[in-house]
C-alpha cells in the first residue's frame, strides 16, 4: 500500500512544491507572531485607555494630571497622548496676550487631532500585513497545487494503464500546498477582522474623548473671560 502520510507526501513532492510549502510555513509563522504581538499591543492600549479615563474623570485638576502623566518614564500613549498634546498646546497658546478664544480652542483641537492621527497610525501597524497574508496565501498554495498536478499528469502520460492508486499520491502531494495556504490564510483573516474592529472601537473612544475634552477647555476659556 502506498504511504500517504503527511510527512511522506511532503518528502515525495517536487522541489518547487516543497519550496512553496516552506514559504507558506514561514509566512504562517510570521503571521502567528504578528497575531500574538498585535493582541498584546491592543490589550495594552485598551488597558491604558481605561486607566486614563478613570484618572481623568475622577480628578478635577487638569494641570496636576498633565504633570503626573509627563513625570512617567514611558511616553503617554493613546488617550493620554491626546490629552497631553491638547493641554500642552492650550497652556502654550494661553500665555500669548493677544490670543482669541477661537484661536486658543482651535489650536488645542488641532494638536489633539494630530495626536489622534498618530495614535491611529500606530494602531494600524502590521494590520495590512495580516490582510496580505490572508489574501495571498491561498493563491501561493494554489500555485503549488497546480504545479504538483501538472507534474503528476506528465509522469502518468508515459504509462498506458493508469489506476487510481497511481494517481492518488501525486494529487495528494499537490493538494497539501492548498491546505497549507488555507492554514496560513484563515487565522490571518480572522485576526485581521477582529483587530480591525478593536481598532475602530478604540479610535471612536479617542475621538469621543477629544470632543469632550475640547468642550471642557471651551467652558474654561469662556468662564475665565466672564470673570
Amino acid at each position: 500500500m502506498t504511504d500517504l502520510s503527511f510527512v511522506q507526501l511532503v518528502l515525495n513532492a517536487s522541489l518547487l512544491v516543497q519550496m512553496v510549502l516552506l514559504l507558506l510555513l514561514l509566512i504562517s509563522i510570521y503571521s502567528w507572531t504578528l497575531i500574538f504581538l498585535k493582541s498584546r499591543y491592543l490589550k495594552k492600549k485598551r488597558r491604558a485607555t481605561d486607566d486614563f479615563e478613570d484618572q481623568f474623570w475622577k480628578g478635577k485638576d487638569l494641570n496636576a494630571l498633565y504633570n503626573r502623566l509627563c513625570s512617567y518614564d514611558d511616553e503617554p500613549m493613546g488617550m493620554a497622548s491626546i490629552f497631553t498634546s491638547g493641554y500642552m498646546e492650550f497652556v502654550r497658546l494661553r500665555k500669548q496676550p493677544s490670543i482669541t478664544a477661537e484661536a486658543l480652542l482651535s489650536g488645542s483641537q488641532r494638536a489633539m487631532r494630530i495626536a489622534l492621527h498618530r495614535e491611529a497610525d500606530k494602531l494600524d501597524t502590521h494590520l495590512a500585513t495580516l490582510a496580505t497574508v490572508g489574501s495571498v496565501s491561498p493563491y501561493i498554495g494554489l500555485f503549488g497545487t497546480v504545479w504538483g498536478i501538472m507534474n503528476s499528469f506528465q509522469a502518468l502520460s508515459e504509462i498506458q494503464q493508469v489506476t487510481l492508486a497511481m494517481i492518488a499520491p501525486g494529487i495528494s502531494e499537490a493538494l497539501i500546498a492548498t491546505a497549507m495556504g488555507l492554514f496560513a490564510a484563515i487565522p490571518a483573516v480572522m485576526a485581521y477582522n477582529d483587530y480591525a474592529d478593536d481598532i475602530d472601537r478604540l479610535i471612536i473612544r479617542y475621538d469621543t474623548f477629544l470632543d469632550e475634552f475640547a468642550g471642557i477647555l471651551q467652558r474654561q476659556v469662556y468662564a475665565s473671560e466672564r470673570v
